[in-house]
């Protein structure tokens, strides 16, 4: 895609999210909705600057940032050094695979009561939570990708007599690059959610903590805020993430248009 086509994405990007915030107003001016539960974009700016101000809003979001990272890091690790294992071996997918089906569906909140059990309601019980949930795109997307390399890559591999450590690292890991960028991009997407979805569990700071309990004391500018600074977070990882997939995948051809 030309730059020029990339300049006018974002501006078509950009109005949008201006027709939405003028929509968003007028909502709430006309008074449709009330104000205790819709303010307006005015209302929750105002929220925000005023935590700005006073510190809290750095505190709060760098307190989610890090527990999103180190729980997405955690997921990470062990998703792409299990799927690369699982991939590569035949024998392990027929024997884990099943295992790994029965697993998959559990959905992570159904954990946190067992978590709460063996780790109490600490930061420790949140980081199981991220990282349990957020490994499964990353395990699921190697595996496939380590799977699925081309046979012809293979027969390169036994041609040059590499062993398996080199097949791996120079065969096998650029050709799944793509599959595990992905899954990495996912995974920091729902490590994000289960970082709030873990705050409002055990109530221990961050921005998920905070909108709890400004749902509690009906505070909803403090609620939209709260929301807008969620939003901006998966905005900026999501950007950094794309960068990042475009320089380690930039060996491979551009997709013609």
């Amino acid at each position: 895609m030309t730059s020029r086509a990339n300049l006018a994405w974002l501006l078509a990007s950009l109005l949008v999210t201006i027709a939405v915030v003028f929509f968003w107003q007028w909502i709430a001016n006309t008074g449709y909705v009330s104000r205790v539960f819709l303010p307006g974009p005015d209302r929750a700016f105002a929220a925000l600057m005023r935590d700005y101000n006073s510190g809290k809003l750095f505190t709060e979001m760098g307190e989610t940032v890090l527990r999103m990272v180190v729980g997405w890091l955690v997921a990470s690790i062990v998703g792409i050094a299990l799927g690369a294992a699982i991939g590569i071996s035949p024998l392990a997918r027929t024997w884990i695979a099943p295992t790994l089906e029965l697993i998959r569906p559990l959905p992570a909140s159904a954990i946190a009561p067992v978590a709460i059990v063996f780790l109490g309601m600490t930061d420790n019980m949140i980081l199981l939570l991220v990282a349990f949930g957020s490994v499964w795109p990353m395990l699921l997307t190697t595996i496939h990708g380590f799977s699925n390399v081309h046979p012809r890559l293979d027969e390169v591999a036994r041609v040059m007599r590499l062993n398996t450590f080199e097949r791996v690292y120079k065969i096998a890991l650029p050709a799944a690059m793509p599959d595990i960028l992905g899954g990495l991009r996912l995974g920091l997407t729902i490590a994000l959610i289960l970082a709030v979805v873990g705050e409002m569990i055990t109530v221990q700071g961050g921005l998920g903590s905070r909108i709890l309990l400004a749902a509690r004391a009906f505070r909803a500018p403090d609620i939209f805020a709260g929301v807008i600074m969620l939003g901006l977070i998966g905005l900026v990882t999501n950007v950094a993430l794309t960068a990042l997939e475009r320089r380690l995948l930039r060996w491979q051809p551009a997709p013609a248009h």
